[in-house]
């Protein structure tokens, strides 16, 4: 979280990627920050024990928010 909103602080637009499970830290860390404009992409828990088809929605599920958080829409 801290990396993105260093970067959100230069203006370089910035997808920061949690786990649904930190989700809402993550929404605390940002007000924390001073940052309630950056929006963090929520995927799925967990990560660490699933097959590479898991993997793969996982990456498809992301995608669509990044690219709504990258392209402001």
């Amino acid at each position: 979280m801290h990396d993105g909103f260093a970067l959100e602080k230069y203006r370089i637009p910035t997808a920061v990627i949690c786990t649904t499970t930190f989700l809402h830290e993550a929404h605390q860390q940002r007000a924390a920050l001073g940052m309630r404009d950056l929006n963090p992409v929520a995927i799925t828990h967990p990560l660490s024990t699933i097959s590479d088809e898991e993997i793969e929605m996982r990456v498809d599920e992301a995608t669509v928010q990044i690219r709504k958080v990258l392209m402001g829409k």
